[in-house]
């Protein structure tokens, strides 16, 4: 994979970061809409979302999701893939989560494996659920945060509870910490074959770019933006989602993958899903 086209994906404003921490983080639609217009000139194939309530708390929220997918759309055409997220932020059971995209069935969703299928959990529920999206066509990403889940994933496939073939994964470095990432978790992933997949990277703190030039070069995507990370890689307070596209787009040159386009994504995604 590492000569397919290197796609890029914004995720403008995740759970948890508001106004106070970066003016220019997008919260109601039309701010999300701004973002994905700026982040496609600057060399995005995908828009991860999240959405929030009055109270600009993030919500799991099926009519949220497509006002705000219709102002995407509105915005950028088919130009980005659209993804939601189910993420649970300690509020939503896997429960909640499921009956989320079975409302919403967006184009594409991310859902941790640790939350839609804890240990112990009800494995029938997910396994159907988890189908039944794929037998959609939606591209679903299945989101890894140490290198352990990805044996899981591996596990849960020969088990029959997860769709057989490549599935899309988002391997996670770091946390919500001043540090961030570290060059030890992206080797161990890696190490465990994580390259095996299609996958994207997703990197917390201001040594973003430095991952993603790692991964690339292992054929793996990215995921960049304010969710994450605030800062370009010169150590200034990035200005915009735009900004922090494009410094991954610089700084992941040397892989010599070209810009992937949202139907570059489209196609790899869902030959993967039909790959048994």
């Amino acid at each position: 994979m590492n000569d397919f086209p290197f796609a890029i994906a914004v995720a403008p404003n995740g759970a948890r970061r508001g106004k106070a921490d970066h003016p220019r983080l997008p919260v109601v639609a039309d701010e999300i809409a701004r973002d994905a217009a700026e982040a496609l000139a600057a060399g995005a194939a995908m828009i991860h979302m999240h959405v929030r309530d009055a109270e600009a708390r993030h919500v799991l929220d099926a009519g949220l999701y497509r006002e705000a997918t219709a102002a995407v759309r509105d915005a950028v055409g088919d130009r980005l893939v659209v993804q939601a997220t189910t993420e649970a932020v300690g509020r939503y059971t896997p429960a909640e989560q499921i009956a989320l995209v079975d409302a919403l069935q967006p184009e594409s969703v991310s859902i941790a494996l640790r939350e839609i299928l804890p240990e112990g959990g009800d494995e029938g529920a997910s396994r159907d659920f988890l189908a039944r999206t794929v037998g959609a066509g939606i591209l679903l990403q299945l989101i890894v945060y140490d290198a352990a889940e990805v044996a899981r994933v591996t596990d849960l496939q020969t088990r029959a509870i997860l769709p057989a073939g490549p599935l899309a994964l988002l391997a996670v470095l770091g946390r919500y910490t001043e540090a961030g990432g570290t060059d030890a978790e992206l080797d161990a992933f890696l190490a465990a074959g994580v390259s095996r997949f299609p996958w994207m990277l997703c990197a917390f703190g201001p040594r973003e770019a430095h991952f993603m030039a790692r991964a690339a070069r292992h054929g793996a995507h990215a995921r960049v933006g304010f969710e994450n990370n605030l800062w370009l890689p010169d150590g200034q307070l990035a200005p915009s989602n735009a900004a922090i596209v494009a410094a991954t787009a610089e700084a992941c040159r040397a892989a010599a993958r070209p810009l992937a386009t949202a139907a570059d994504l489209r196609r790899l995604w869902h030959a993967s899903m039909h790959e048994a």
